[in-house]
This record gives C-alpha cells, sequence and structure tokens, in this order.
C-alpha cells in the first residue's frame, strides 16, 4: 500500500488574462501548499482492475465517483505507460468541494504520483506534467506540490521559495462557488485587459513578502463575491480577527485565507471563528512549508 497527501492548494496571489479563443485564460500565480492539517489523503493498492472510493467529511460532495479527476488521471496514465495493470484507490475527502482550493486536481496530482509509482512509471515527473495539463489548469502543480509561480494556461511552472512557512487559517463558509460561473462573470465584465505577468523578487523576509503581497490581486475575488456574496462575508469576518496580518480569497474561491505572525495565532483565529461560526470549515496550517 503506498499513502500520500493532497494538500490545498492556496493562490497568494492570481492575476487573469482575457478569455482566449480557445476559451481558456492566460495565468499569473503565486502558489503555496498547506501541511497535513489540510489535505485530503490517497491510498493506492495493488488491484487486478481499476477500483475507487471515497470516504471522509466531504465524501458526499464528490459527485459520480466514474466522473472524479481521480479516476480520468488513473485511465490516462494506465494509457501512457500502456500498462493494464489495475489499482484500489482509496480518497479520505477531508476538503470540502469547489472551494477555490484546487482539491481535486491536488488529488488526482497525488494520486498520478502514486500510480506512477505502483506502476513502475519514470522516475522523472515530465511524463506526469504532460498528462496533467490535458485533465487540468491546477493538475501540473498540483503534482509537484511546492511553491511556485504557475503562469500560461498552468503549464509553465517555475519553482520559487518564500523566506519561512506562512502561518495561516483558511476558512471556508459551506457555500459552493462554481468555477466556471465566476469566469463567466469575470469575461462578462471584460476582465483581463490589464494582465501581465508579475516577477517576485526574493523575499528576504516575510515582511517583504506581505509588502509585495498587498500590491497584487486575486482578480476572481470580486466576480466571485458577485456569484457568491457570502465570500464578502468570510472576507469581513478573517480581517476583524485580531493579529491577523493579510486577507485574501483563493483561486476561484469560495475559501478565504488569513495570514499570521505564528500558528498558535492561527489556532487561536479558528476557535474563535469555530465559536461564532460551527457551520464553517476551518483549518489552520503552514502553507509552504513542504
Amino acid at each position: 500500500m503506498l499513502i500520500t497527501l493532497a494538500p490545498a492548494k492556496i493562490n497568494l496571489t492570481l492575476h487573469v488574462g482575457p478569455v482566449q479563443p480557445n476559451g481558456h485564460h492566460k495565468l499569473d500565480s503565486l502558489l503555496v501548499f498547506a501541511d497535513a492539517a489540510a489535505a485530503d489523503r490517497i491510498t493506492v493498492e495493488e488491484a487486478d482492475s481499476l477500483q475507487f472510493a471515497v470516504i471522509g467529511p466531504f465524501a458526499d460532495q464528490c459527485g459520480e465517483l466514474n466522473d472524479n479527476l481521480i479516476f480520468k488521471a488513473a485511465y490516462a496514465l494506465q494509457t501512457v505507460l500502456q500498462t493494464d495493470q489495475g489499482a484500489r484507490i482509496t480518497l479520505v475527502k477531508h476538503l470540502p468541494v469547489a472551494a477555490g482550493m484546487g482539491g481535486g486536481s491536488a488529488d488526482a496530482g497525488a494520486t498520478l504520483r502514486l500510480l506512477n509509482q505502483l506502476w513502475g512509471g519514470p522516475e522523472s515527473f515530465e511524463h506526469l506534467i504532460s498528462l496533467g495539463s490535458q485533465l487540468g489548469g491546477d493538475v501540473p502543480a498540483c503534482i509537484l506540490s511546492q511553491t511556485l509561480i504557475m503562469r500560461g494556461e498552468g503549464e509553465r511552472l517555475t519553482p520559487a521559495r518564500l523566506p519561512a512557512p506562512l502561518p495561516a487559517l483558511l476558512v471556508n463558509s459551506g457555500t459552493p462557488c462554481s468555477t466556471g460561473q465566476v469566469f463567466k462573470t469575470f469575461d462578462d465584465g471584460g476582465g483581463g485587459a490589464d494582465f501581465r505577468e508579475t516577477n517576485p523578487p526574493q523575499f528576504k523576509s516575510t515582511a517583504a513578502l506581505l509588502k509585495w503581497l498587498r500590491s497584487t490581486y486575486n482578480d476572481l475575488e470580486a466576480p466571485a463575491i458577485v456569484r457568491t456574496p457570502d465570500i464578502a462575508r468570510t472576507l469581513a469576518t478573517l480581517k476583524a480577527l485580531p493579529d491577523v496580518r493579510f486577507v485574501r480569497m483563493s483561486g476561484s474561491g469560495a475559501t478565504c485565507f488569513a495570514l499570521f505572525d505564528t500558528l498558535d495565532q492561527a489556532r487561536s483565529a479558528m476557535t474563535a471563528i469555530k465559536a461564532e461560526h460551527p457551520d464553517w470549515w476551518c483549518a489552520a496550517t503552514e502553507l509552504g512549508a513542504g
């Protein structure tokens, strides 16, 4: 049995270009990944055929199993490796679905890493990155699952480094936010006209990183709030917390994050949020620790 985590992907920045003729968008994003406190778990075992099961707190949100990105990734890798080997894949779903944390992409990326090992694929991830690009824009980054600058349509990945892991609180109010609808609102409003790629400096301190973050954006935050007004309430709740240093929405929503100086501060903030909103999903974590 092989086991790995599929950590939440958080967009510290997300700049989006105008829609292209192929319906996609150029992106520029500084990505970080959470630790085990905000992650799904994948296990794979040898089997005669491909089998898939989902358990965990958010298993009922995953929809039809045969339409899951994990299954699509597994079948695609069989084709690439020209193998008929099977596997029993189990997803323990701890992350909410349609939450802007790349959960489905993280699950697919983790599955590809494990199946490539189980089936004796090349040690290099180049074939997995190429395959991931066909499955979804976030999948290549989630295969690597490390701090990255993501550009193009998600296929141009440059390793990046933070000055230190970022103590953070991730919060989701439980309202799903459709990525497709958020991009439609972005496009309908003429979004992306001022798009340009950023060039993050080598940050000498977390303070320098936070200063730079305040000069950046998540271009999907405003259209996501139009589609899911509850996001504005989540952001306001986080901004009102003691000791908070920075607040933003991740991805296309609806998960938002707050950065702190210490993990203890993030945990205290989580306790306060859960007391006020017991139905919200929260996780105190360190971003970019991997």
